[in-house]
């Protein structure tokens, strides 16, 4: 709070008797709208009261006839003229988004096209870490995509829309609401990345000084130092290839976005050019009838898959990438897919925190970014090249471009220059990648503690705990927590060891959301002890967490999993082979069917009402490993059969229900 508040009548008024100078009336604005006899008779009146507004708003009379373009976005607080914060936003991937609408808006103008803006800004994951903010975070992506919606169907006349996004739930959400406009030119514009800074730590590493300064590993001045430079730029996703920036590797390789516009650094000349390019793509989709279904195809939403894999993606992937197939009325990505798809593909692309360099996303752009990755998997034959993309070409087309582009020479030569990083280095072909025995992204282990599944980025596995043959195995005892903040706690006191086996249950959808666990895994990859300690939990991870971390654990404690039946000194076998892709997380020597739930096991107390609904109808549209949808059909024939068994259903269904007899006036 302030040091000294403004007196209390300064509250009831400024004291300022000009204030009072009110008017009731305007001139309003000058012109004539061009409505003709036809539209005054034929069109709804609200298309004859939207150009009144739009008159009112500024709008040039005369060019009324325009086309309509909506461009939507997370913008995030209150920039001055001067980057300056008025208000701050909620994190640094939504702080300049705005800058990008309005280099597409003023574009779309001057090309004779008409751009409204609308946004639903979004939360911050690095922010809600170890909170109760967190029981919100995943949530709250299903009802901005609820939001985006809601907004392209409120604006009647639309003939395209421009979606701007850049973090960890804003950016999917956008691509569940894109994908779901079948019929409608869309293009997805990412919200690129921050910068590193010249001297100290960055995004990854630096979330884990709470947790080395609890163990001595670093001073205080030390850690005010990082924390105050770890992201060097204000806007952009975070530096690491986590959820943020393989959202926007996904929507490039879907087709949904531009050509090298993933990673982006925000607030450069060439992503605000981006932007600029975007409303221009939006207008040629529009004049060549080619919308989002056309984009959206079954073999788009392969070439994601094996995106993601190439480049080390996050598992939280897993989620999104179903939700939107789920919306653009594919069939939903299973398990199997993903262990097809990783087997065949290797990973290409050293970025943090995959390793072994762990170059910044940045760096992978100016190494080419996903169009570099996607050449050397089109020379495999891993791509399914003839699909159309949002230039309205195909995938072949806009790689031959690339190929031979001054733009590729161009960055590349940067990188070098400024860097000292040879391009080949971030990015690699498949024989590069054996060659320097780096491993493919996931896998899927199951057993008695994960009879439905569970995941690992098996890539990111420390290999000095991984033997010879390319297997993981550990044996270790379990330590049981049901909070994080006790998990935690643990490792900052000390109790958690070398060898410990760390199990975080009741995390799932119906405990607390399926919150985010980054602040464990990040304590434990930069504490020295950290790589010899495992992670099982039916929460999720961080894109940017390593390590024997064991997560989306199915079914989930609070639905009768039997990773709610643990406790402490259990013993815990883990084994994840890196190369065949397959793995095992059982208890030994424990009848679990025989014991009770562990006693602390319940629903966080904080857990907000609005999560619950969501858990609740999350899990009848599919559950996490579908998407975490909300599929209305599935939802409202449970209710349905659900109000039959209760008898509450008197002839008549959800989806007619019951009405008054019409009256001949209007309803007050």
């Amino acid at each position: 709070m302030p040091g000294e508040l403004p007196p209390t009548a300064s509250i009831l008024d400024s004291g300022d008797t000009s204030l009072w100078d009110v008017r009731s009336k305007a001139p309003g604005p000058q012109g004539r709208l061009p409505y003709t006899e036809q539209m005054l008779r034929e069109r709804p009146s609200g298309d004859l009261y939207g150009w009144t507004m739009n008159a009112a708003m500024g709008w040039e009379p005369a060019r009324m006839n325009a086309a309509e373009v909506l461009i939507l976005s997370t913008h995030g607080g209150l920039r001055a003229p001067d980057g300056s914060p008025v208000a701050l936003g909620y994190h640094t991937g939504h702080w300049e988004v705005s800058l990008q609408v309005e280099a597409a808006a003023r574009e779309l103008k001057e090309l004779g096209a008409m751009p409204f803006a609308a946004c639903c800004s979004d939360p911050c994951d690095g922010r809600s870490q170890g909170t109760p903010a967190m029981f919100d975070s995943l949530p709250y992506r299903n009802d901005a995509a609820t939001v985006f919606r809601r907004l392209i169907r409120s604006l009647p006349n639309r003939a395209a829309v421009l979606g701007v996004a850049t973090c960890d739930k804003g950016l999917p959400a956008m691509m569940m609401a894109l994908a779901e406009q079948r019929g409608l030119p869309c293009v997805l514009v990412p919200g690129g990345v921050t910068l590193l800074p010249e001297q100290g730590e960055d995004t990854a590493v630096v979330q884990s000084i709470g947790a080395r300064f609890a163990h001595g590993e670093i001073p205080l001045e030390y850690a005010q130092d990082v924390g105050c430079r770890a992201c060097a730029s204000p806007g952009g996703g975070c530096q690491f290839m986590g959820t943020a920036a393989t959202s926007q590797v996904v929507a490039e390789a879907l087709g949904m976005a531009l050509p090298h516009s993933a990673l982006s650094p925000s607030g450069h000349p060439i992503w605000l050019d981006l932007a600029r390019r975007s409303a221009r793509a939006a207008l040629h989709l529009t004049a060549a009838r080619i919308s989002m279904g056309s984009i959206l195809t079954p073999e788009a939403l392969e070439n994601a898959l094996v995106l993601h894999a190439a480049c080390g993606g996050s598992m939280n992937l897993i989620i999104h990438l179903a939700a939107v197939a789920f919306h653009a009325g594919l069939r939903r990505p299973t398990v199997e897919d993903w262990i097809r798809v990783n087997r065949s593909v290797p990973r290409l692309v050293d970025a943090l925190p995959n390793g072994p360099r762990n170059f910044a996303t940045v760096q992978v752009f100016l190494a080419g970014g996903v169009p570099e990755v996607m050449l050397h998997l089109r020379r495999a034959g891993l791509l399914h090249t003839r699909v159309l993309t949002a230039t309205g070409r195909t995938l072949d087309e806009n790689l031959d471009w690339w190929e031979a582009s001054e733009r590729r020479a161009a960055l590349r030569r940067r990188l070098l220059e400024r860097d000292g990083i040879e391009a080949g280095e971030v990015i690699f072909s498949p024989d590069q990648a054996r060659a320097r025995g780096i491993t493919s992204t996931v896998c899927f282990p199951t057993g008695n503690l994960a009879p439905e599944g569970s995941v690992v980025k098996a890539t990111s596995i420390d290999p000095s705990v991984v033997d010879a043959d390319g297997v993981y195995r550990k044996r270790g005892p379990a330590r049981v927590f049901t909070s994080e903040a006790a998990a935690i706690g643990a490792i900052k006191e000390g109790r958690i060891r070398e060898g410990d086996v760390v199990v975080l249950a009741g995390r799932g959808p119906a405990g607390c959301g399926m919150e985010e666990t980054y602040q464990l895994t990040s304590a434990l990859k930069y504490l020295p002890f950290g790589k010899h300690v495992a992670l099982i939990t039916d929460a999720r991870f961080s894109g940017v967490s390593t390590g024997a971390c064991i997560g989306h654990v199915s079914p989930e404690a609070l639905a009768g999993g039997p990773i709610g039946r643990l406790r402490d000194g259990d013993v815990i076998e883990i084994v994840i082979d890196r190369n065949r892709l397959e793995g095992s997380v059982n208890v030994v020597g424990v009848d679990l069917d025989a014991r009770a739930p562990h006693p602390g096991l319940a629903p966080d107390p904080l857990l907000p009402g609005d999560t619950r609904l969501w858990a609740a109808l999350q899990q009848a549209s599919g559950g996490s490993w579908g998407g975490c949808v909300y599929d209305v059909e599935r939802i409202v024939e449970l209710l349905e059969a659900g109000r039959r068994v209760l008898g509450e259903v008197r002839g008549e269904g959800l989806s007619s229900p019951h009405r008054p007899p019409a009256s001949s006036g209007q309803t007050p």
